[in-house]
């Protein structure tokens, strides 16, 4: 379709009680310009200076982060957006929008089960006119599962670990209608998905999936890339 983009968007699944992970999609509104992306090295497998030390042994995987910048305005938002979004920016500004990224940084405990949570404990009691609430019991201090996706491409499971919003424009009522977020992700390794398996297991499963996708999806552009370097060595030869 012309003129039509993806946009990156976050996931957040909180456990409930219910079977399924309900989740929480915060699309964004304009993509960001540019992003960091970086990695570093795990640790090696033998200690350094001993004579049996192999200088390319390694202990897991490496670390992988994400960090960019994105924008929110209510005011394209109104203009553009469906009836519903178009109601919300217009009663509370962009301020949905950020409470949502908020929340991604707040641990779940059985207190205090978390947004997603709160929200189908809620429904779930209402339709079955139960008083009390979720009866699953949610791990203590656990952040919720989220997944980053960049296009097809990229879809991985992270742990948010920096957050930073600047407002910019505010309407009569203080509402923030304008702001730029910095986020900041760190990719969940196998050896974490594995223990955050023990506490959920489905979302855990939900999270490993995702990161062997696009783990074997880089492998395989990895592999493709063996056509580029023979046209390379094609052109280093003399004619």
């Amino acid at each position: 379709m012309s003129g039509f983009v993806l946009k990156g968007a976050l996931v957040e699944f909180m456990p409930t009680f219910l079977p399924v992970p309900v989740p929480n999609v915060i699309v964004f509104q304009y993509n960001p310009e540019t992003m960091s992306h970086q990695w570093t090295q795990p640790m090696p497998a033998t200690r350094a200076g001993s004579e049996a030390s192999n200088p390319l042994a390694v202990r897991g995987t490496p670390g992988e982060t994400f960090s960019f910048t994105i924008a929110m305005d209510a005011r394209d938002e109104i203009a553009d957006g469906s009836t519903p979004a178009a109601a919300l920016a217009m009663a509370s500004g962009i301020y949905s929008r950020l409470a949502a990224l908020e929340m991604l940084l707040y641990p779940a405990s059985p207190g205090r089960p978390g947004l997603t949570g709160t929200v189908t404990a809620g429904i779930a009691a209402a339709l079955s006119g139960a008083a009390t609430g979720p009866v699953r019991t949610i791990p203590q201090s656990v952040l919720p599962m989220t997944l980053f996706i960049w296009g097809i491409g990229r879809i991985v499971p992270v742990r948010v670990t920096g957050l930073s919003i600047t407002e910019q424009l505010f309407d009569a009522a203080l509402n923030p209608i304008h702001a730029e977020a910095q986020l900041s992700f760190q990719v969940l390794t196998p050896a974490e998905l594995a223990a955050a398996s023990a506490d959920d297991s489905v979302l855990g499963r939900l999270a490993t999936v995702a990161y062997k996708y696009t783990l074997a999806l880089r492998q395989a552009l990895a592999v493709a890339n063996l056509a580029n370097a023979g046209e390379s060595v094609i052109g280093m030869i003399p004619h």
